[in-house]
């Protein structure tokens, strides 16, 4: 958070959202692991009926028997919604809820044609934290301000492993589908919402104006209005002003 001042109170806000949703996919994982409850059917089970509900509720759903899947979403997800909530609080609400649905939504219809994902149920937040990743870098990208570039190369550093997930793995255990549909859906938003400023964003424009209107200019404003002739003979004048006269 070295990026600019902290806002505590925005900070505090941020924190809430993401323990929050963070705390509520534990609930979940942890109801499931002590008791005979199998949430799994309960994912997306693409170009079904039965599937539908899972875009609502497979975000929330983890791998009874393997640890690794919360483990792994778990830190991710929850940096991610701290830096969306804020550094982007203006749209954050909207791209996550966008990103939530149309991610679910994505994956019933489009991983139904291919063959390892079709009878299987997609369960896991993996395609939100796509979502959320590939957001803020994007954003820094389209938006092209110091803050969301030096985002973009957190997100770089941190998480360009995680490129590897939006490719088929050879196990067909993890729902690629998933990770590339969240990558998609969180580059458009970046796009659709990149003239969406921050109070914060707008000032630092500002401070980085030039205070000469003059100085905007690469090359003087006149550049194209004096001839050739004009140019050379005004590029022969001394330090007292005067002009030489090279003709004979």
């Amino acid at each position: 958070m070295s990026i600019e001042k902290i806002n505590k109170g925005r900070f505090r806000e941020s924190l809430k959202v993401a323990v929050l949703i963070t705390t509520v996919i534990w609930v979940v994982h942890l109801v499931q692991v002590f008791t005979s409850l199998n949430f799994t059917r309960f994912g997306i089970l693409p170009h079904t009926t039965e599937g539908i509900k899972g875009i609502f509720l497979s975000p929330f759903l983890h791998s009874q028997s393997k640890w690794q899947h919360i483990f792994n979403n778990t830190p991710t997800l929850f940096f991610g919604l701290l830096l969306l909530f804020y550094f982007y609080r203006t749209v954050a609400v909207r791209t996550l809820l966008y990103i939530y649905l149309f991610t679910g939504i994505s994956v019933w219809v489009f991983a139904g044609y291919f063959m390892e994902a079709r009878y299987s149920y997609h369960i896991g937040a993996s395609g939100v934290v796509y979502g959320l990743i590939s957001f803020i870098f994007w954003s820094g990208i389209f938006r092209r301000n110091i803050r969301s570039i030096v985002l973009a190369l957190i997100m770089v550093l941190m998480y360009s492993g995680m490129l590897v997930g939006l490719f088929p793995d050879y196990e067909g255990e993890i729902s690629w589908q998933s990770h590339l549909m969240g990558a998609l859906i969180g580059m458009g938003l970046s796009y659709q919402y990149r003239d969406i400023l921050e109070p914060d964003e707008l000032q630092n424009f500002e401070k980085y104006e030039f205070d000469d209107p003059e100085e905007k200019h690469f090359l003087p404003e006149d550049a194209f209005e004096m001839t050739r002739k004009e140019r050379e003979s005004q590029s022969w004048k001394d330090r007292d002003g005067w002009v030489r006269d090279d003709t004979f």
